[in-house]
């Protein structure tokens, strides 16, 4: 038999199913980071953002599939953590756009959903790389329309999708040369390709693991949920139309069952002409209501046909969001400071490091731990400033920071530094005199001036730019790129510093040393660096930060 359409509740179930998925693949992700450093958080980042758009799908209505995808890409977008998830709420941001306002989903809009994702992802990455997620989504895409010209079976068309993403997968390394050498597919790209796999179990009935949105949701989580959707701050008291936030339980009894048989469909359907924010939830001995509601007691009148109260609960929504913008309204009246600066560190050495150098708001996060655009969009909001410079330091937050600054109501300038020294140093030429774009300009060019060298271990055996680095051994990076590898630590120390350090051009080298770092080896760097390079001053700071032993910055 021939299934042309989904539904939003069968749509709702794929994306819960593609998050699932993903859920439990995430740490195979993670391992297919091209290097060896364990900060490999590719599988984790989706992870966090798809969850994010998973929790806005089971707060909203199923009753299109365009509302279920609307949800999922503000969810998306909220908990984008990453670039891989950065692109991945793109993505899913222009398939919403591609389904608007669309009740069903088939073959037809399928295609034109996948091809919209892939426009809006494209666009949003200011230098696409090929042998990507972003490769994997456009293949899929292209390849979905000429599967369209002969299927019209919607899940015979999806079980083709998800090969023709498996196939653009093992590509990646065709096109991406690190791939190659390391011997593994782009992780972004599996990443995707999980989903699609859970999309598609889903559609087939195969271990969807949430079937019933009512059966997993308390009515306190959807209450929540519709009470989020008032957005005071867009709305102003008189325009709330039912006054009371009306909350019941009751306990059916069977006399009264008797004269009054209990049936959902019709119990909400008759609520429903009394208000809105309308939630029903029952089972065999109880019914829960929530409704905003003009008149509870009528309200009341319903549900007690069928039972005993088992408690309620009417409070006065005009008097609590009078109450709400007025307090808003004082907030707003408290002087917003001219500038202030946002920044990303691990280890609390690092950030009272940063707030030193005059940092206003120190996000803790950074290679295991990538802060979401939310987390970013929430500093910059408690920052309390009319012009924000957000300081990313890692190169995998900058698209977040960008797509946060973009949801800002003040000013917001991010510097993409994208080391924890390029922040210093970008942090030493900020001035809060000047203008932001002034500050921009200067503290991006002091962020180039600046080589980063950082000291980590290996996770695994792996060959990559003619090395061979064993699991457990350490490695020595300079400005991203593994230059020495050795079992012992403080020979990729010596090794690295002596790559780095121009002694004819560089003045001050500053040591940042992470946890279960010594003393000794702090003196044996000193002595190594004053030894070797007589003109050069050092610096040593606590950073207390994980996964990097030793950061160096070098100018």
């Amino acid at each position: 038999m021939t299934q042309k359409n989904i539904d939003g509740a069968l749509f709702a179930n794929m994306v819960l199913a593609g998050a699932h998925h993903l859920a439990n693949n995430a740490e195979k992700i993670d391992a297919l980071n091209v290097f060896p450093v364990p900060d490999g958080d590719t599988g984790t980042n989706m992870n966090l953002s798809i969850t994010s758009g998973a929790n806005e799908v089971k707060k909203a209505n199923h009753d299109t599939v365009s509302v279920v995808a609307n949800a999922f890409a503000k969810g998306l977008l909220m908990g984008a953590r990453g670039n891989s998830g950065v692109i991945l709420s793109q993505l899913f941001r222009g398939f919403a756009k591609g389904l608007e306002g669309n009740t069903y989903l088939d073959v037809e809009s399928f295609v034109t959903a996948l091809d919209s994702g892939v426009n809006t992802a494209y666009k949003a990455v200011m230098k696409p790389v090929e042998g990507t997620i972003l490769t994997v989504a456009k293949d899929t895409a292209a390849e979905a329309k000429t599967i369209a010209e002969e299927e019209q079976d919607i899940i015979s068309f999806m079980e083709q999708v998800v090969q023709a993403a498996k196939k653009s997968l093992k590509r990646t390394p065709d096109l991406l040369p690190v791939l190659k050498e390391v011997g593994v597919v782009d992780s972004g790209g599996q990443g995707l390709v999980v989903i699609y796999e859970g999309f598609l179990s889903a559609l087939k009935g195969e271990e969807v693991p949430e079937s019933s949105l009512d059966d997993t949701m308390d009515l306190d989580d959807l209450v929540n949920a519709e009470h989020h959707k008032l957005a005071q701050d867009y709305m102003s008291t008189d325009e709330i139309e039912y006054s009371y936030c009306t909350e019941f339980m009751v306990r059916f009894e069977k006399d009264k069952l008797q004269e009054h048989p209990y049936d959902e469909a019709s119990f909400r359907e008759e609520l429903s002409q009394h208000g809105d924010s309308l939630l029903v939830v029952s089972d065999d001995e109880i019914v829960k209501v929530h409704i905003h509601a003009e008149y509870p007691g009528d309200v009341f009148n319903l549900g007690q046909r069928f039972g005993s109260f088992i408690n309620l609960k009417v409070e006065n929504m005009r008097e609590q969001h009078s109450n709400i913008v007025d307090k808003k309204k004082e907030e707003k009246t408290q002087a917003k400071q001219p500038f202030a600066v946002v920044t990303v560190a691990m280890g609390d050495g690092l950030t009272e490091l940063f707030k030193s150098l005059g940092a206003t708001i120190v996000i803790q996060g950074g290679q295991t731990m990538n802060p979401s655009t939310q987390d970013l969009a929430n500093a910059v909001e408690e920052a309390n400033a009319e012009n924000v410079i957000i300081l990313p330091n890692n190169k995998n937050i900058v698209m977040a920071a960008e797509q946060a600054a973009e949801l800002a109501e003040v000013n917001v300038a991010v510097v993409p530094t994208k080391t924890i020294p390029q922040g210093m140093s970008a942090m030493l030429t900020y001035n809060p005199d000047a203008s932001l774009e002034e500050n921009k300009e200067t503290m991006t060019s002091a962020s180039k001036e600046v080589k980063t060298g950082q000291v980590t271990y290996a996770v695994r055996d792996t060959k990559i730019d003619g090395m061979t680095i064993e699991n457990g051994h350490y490695m020595g990076l300079a400005d991203g790129k593994i230059k020495v590898t050795n079992a012992e630590q403080m020979t990729v120390i010596k090794e690295l510093l002596k790559e780095m350090i121009d002694a004819e051009e560089d003045e001050i080298v500053t040591v940042i040393r992470g946890e279960e770092t010594s003393d000794e080896e702090e003196s044996d760097i000193i002595a190594f660096i004053e030894d070797y390079f007589e003109d050069i001053e050092v610096e040593v700071h606590h950073g207390n930060q994980p996964i990097y032993s030793y950061i160096f910055s070098i100018e």
